[in-house]
């Protein structure tokens, strides 16, 4: 069978190189999809970009469209035909809807009762009168930001300046705005000319001569090989950071490395202001010795070959330079002056226009941590510790570095306080707080950065809330989904229990006490829980844990994660086992019959026992809730799985909803103390057992 290879390439004025990788995969979903909704198979889709150009080329490609027959089935025949069996109006409009005639209706029976079908055979088309659709594909791209250009309303990543769309050596026409489709594609920008390619297939090879690497892996594995040969040549370690790795993969055509240097005096500014300076506003690679010290020298990557190259590196050196005299004197002008004189500019920033100030923040959050720090059992000289960072951590935000380098706020915190005499836990917690930064970053490695990282976003958290700035459907504008998901993947790393309810409680109520946010609808907190356990279902989404026990446990009305994770552990550890299901099940029972009890924490009277089974499961129920608080949860587990046949001998004896309502409320009020003790496992009724 005859198989095609088409090209399509979208040539554009230079893209965000953040915006190159996933513009050409979504390119990629787009064109699979576009072929098989139009029935056109193909074996292999290879992606090709760089920042001017994004490119498909489809190879196996299928010389036309698979034929298809489709079946539609019309009115009852006691509705098409008449009595006379003439076809009535409904028939003939369902056939001309088909785009047929009556004549081509067939009859047949659906369940006994006969229904008119017709049968449609549509040839497939050749491939060269499908693809020009594929501006369907083109159009439909979405970016995360869009520019329109000239006089027209289309709007894009960037301006579209030219397409390829070869069909092995045809072009395949199509139009978009002014651009039309041809065979020609772009070289490098300086170094390379236009090109005519012959056939789809030349298109690498025919871009490699007019120095453009399309390929991006191949593009990547050129640099990387520089870089090691200059790393080899000097004896230096050259971390090549992935991101900054793929942003600068995704800035050239045409790669070339090379080496620059800066004065060592710069090396007395902290590493983190040096590399802050090279990495994220250069764009360059920071160079160590082989124990990791930083060196007066760095190494990035021009879009072009090695002509003139050391006029580029003279350039680079001297942008670099003036970089770090701004923070040389940054860095010496923030330290004239104390951590007070920050903490008190902080009461003229803005937390939010709505909330407050960053230093009445502080204040909330001192009082939140000196809270859960008591809560988790820190040590006094802990607390004091965690007291002082709580009052100062975000000090840095007004410090001229910070504001030169926002990316550096919490690390500049850091070193600023060490500078300043603060203890070290003081100081490592104001960086830490900030942590994690994104759903999978590094979480705090200490006890007080973890407490004030925790109370900082619970105080973020309930306030935006209370202010009404509730995140919706995508929308979440102030991260408070990821910094509730930071709350619980803290808690999950120390083990440490907390019971929202009560923990929301007691931080509105010091909010109350000390008038700290009166103008804030505190009533609409509420709302947290839900928006905890999404939190806690996204966490169990990276752990693979069943979704029945998911659901089970997070209907927990106690919210507390730990618990919640502590449960799914232990029903992920039981529910292969033989006493799963019995287990389950009578519990489930219990649960059933529980929810008929009115009278929450209503006492059992023994006098109104007619079994001894009653009595039997009484003492085994008291025993059980005298020893809860002392158990872990697989040890609660083991216990409620233990009251099994004593729950199914109860059942067997008695019938729960007895016609005296004295004695059927009192089993009912036995059976909601065995709910209440389950009550850790959430809701079992959802649990799937075999």
């Amino acid at each position: 069978m005859t198989t095609h290879n088409y090209l399509l390439e979208i040539g554009l004025e230079d893209m965000p190189a953040h915006v190159v990788v996933p513009s050409v995969r979504q390119l990629h979903d787009r064109m699979a999809a576009f072929l098989k909704d139009n029935r056109l198979a193909f074996a292999d889709i290879k992606e090709y970009a760089t920042p001017r150009r994004l490119a498909l080329l489809v190879s196996g490609l299928a010389d036309k469209q698979t034929d298809e027959s489709t079946e539609n089935r019309g009115p009852a025949m006691k509705i098409a035909k008449d009595a006379d069996g003439n076809w009535t109006k409904a028939a003939q409009g369902f056939a001309r809807g088909q785009g047929g005639t009556v004549d081509d209706l067939e009859e047949r029976d659906v369940k006994g009762t006969p229904y008119v079908f017709y049968r449609k055979n549509i040839i497939g088309q050749p491939v060269a009168d499908v693809l020009p659709k594929v501006t369907e594909i083109i159009e439909a791209m979405t970016f995360p930001t869009r520019m329109h250009w000239s006089h027209y309303d289309f709007e894009y990543i960037r301006p579209i300046h030219w397409f390829v769309s070869l069909l092995d050596d045809k072009i395949v026409p199509f139009k978009i705005l002014d651009v039309e489709a041809g065979r020609t594609t772009q070289g490098h920008r300086f170094l390379g000319h236009a090109v005519d390619l012959q056939t789809a297939t030349d298109y690498e090879d025919a871009l490699a001569d007019q120095f453009v690497i399309v390929d991006e892996q191949k593009r990547g594995d050129v640099i990387k090989a520089q870089v090691k040969q200059i790393a080899d040549e000097h004896g230096w370690r050259i971390v090549l950071n992935r991101d900054l790795f793929e942003e600068v993969t995704n800035l050239v055509e045409y790669p070339t490395a090379f080496a620059g240097q800066f004065d060592k005096k710069y090396l007395e500014l902290p590493d983190a202001v040096l590399i802050t300076s090279m990495r994220d506003n250069q764009r360059y690679f920071y160079v160590t010795d082989h124990d990791g010290q930083l060196l007066p020298d760095f190494v990035a990557v021009r879009n072009g070959n090695r002509e003139y190259l050391e006029n580029v590196v003279k350039g680079n050196e001297k942008v670099l330079v003036a970089r770090l005299e701004d923070a040389v004197f940054f860095y010496e002008e923030d330290q004239q002056h104390s951590i007070a004189d920050y903490v008190e500019k902080l009461k003229t920033v803005m937390f939010h226009d709505k909330i407050g100030s960053m230093y009445e923040k502080m204040q909330r959050v001192a009082g939140i941590a000196r809270y859960l720090g008591k809560r988790f059992d820190l040590s006094e000289a802990e607390l004091a510790d965690l007291d002082r960072a709580a009052h100062i951590y975000k000090f840095d935000l007004v410090t001229s570095m910070v504001g030169e380098f926002p990316e550096l706020q919490g690390t500049m915190g850091e070193i600023y306080a060490k500078l300043a005499g603060e203890k070290e836990d003081v100081a490592k917690a104001i960086r830490e707080h900030y942590m994690p930064t994104s759903a999978d970053g590094k979480l705090p490695a200490s006890k007080i950065g973890s407490v004030l990282a925790i109370a900082d976003k619970m105080d973020t958290i309930m306030t935006f809330f209370g202010a009404g700035m509730v995140p919706s459907g995508s929308n979440d504008p102030y991260a408070l989904r990821r910094q509730a998901y930071g709350i619980i993947r803290i808690l999950q790393d120390h083990k440490w229990h907390f019971p929202l309810l009560r923990i929301q409680a007691a931080i509105v109520s010091q909010f109350q006490e000390k008038n700290q946010v009166p103008h804030l609808h505190l009533d609409k907190i509420k709302g947290l829980n839900d928006f905890f356990v999404d939190r806690v279902k996204q966490f169990f989404s990276t752990k693979d844990t069943r979704h029945d026990i998911v659901d089970a446990v997070t209907a927990n009305q106690d919210v507390d994660p730990e618990d919640m994770f502590a449960a799914a552990n232990v029903l992920t550890d039981q529910v292969d086992k033989e006493s799963f299901k019995p287990t389950v099940e009578a519990l489930t029972r219990v649960l059933h019959l529980a929810r008929k009890s009115k009278d929450a924490g209503a006492q059992v009277d023994p006098s109104l026992f007619q079994n001894p089974s009653e009595q039997k499961l009484h003492d085994a129920v008291e025993t059980l809730q005298a020893d809860a608080p002392q158990l872990s949860i697989a040890e609660l587990y083991q216990r409620l799985q233990d009251l099994r046949p004593i729950i199914n001998e109860y059942f067997e004896e008695n019938m729960v909803m007895d016609k005296d309502p004295k004695i059927r409320d009192n089993r009912l009020h036995q059976l909601a103390q065995i709910r209440d003790i389950a009550k850790f496992f959430g809701n079992l009724d959802g649990l799937i057992v075999k």
